[in-house]
């Protein structure tokens, strides 16, 4: 899915989306708003940025967005294990 939006110029830079980087930037600001929220799981934040385990709970602890993991969690993780096991 491809979603655009439109800042002003001066809320971009703010946010540090005015480099070359800037989608990136932006998926990371939406995965942690998402977790932080409790609406994505690390899992989640793991797929929509494209990392391993280690390299999305060192992301989010670079961000100090850590948090215990909940059974949901648990179960979606467990659920995204058994179906790469199947394929």
């Amino acid at each position: 899915m491809l979603v655009s939006v439109e800042l002003p110029d001066t809320i971009a830079k703010q946010l540090h989306l005015d480099g070359e980087q800037r989608n990136r930037r932006a998926l990371e600001i939406f995965a942690l708003d998402g977790y932080r929220n409790g609406e994505l799981s690390r899992g989640q934040v793991s797929e929509l940025l494209g990392l391993e385990f280690n390299e999305a709970m060192q992301f989010l602890k670079t961000h100090d967005s850590v948090r215990s993991i909940t059974l949901e969690d648990f179960e979606q993780d467990a659920k995204r294990l058994r179906e790469l096991l199947s394929q």
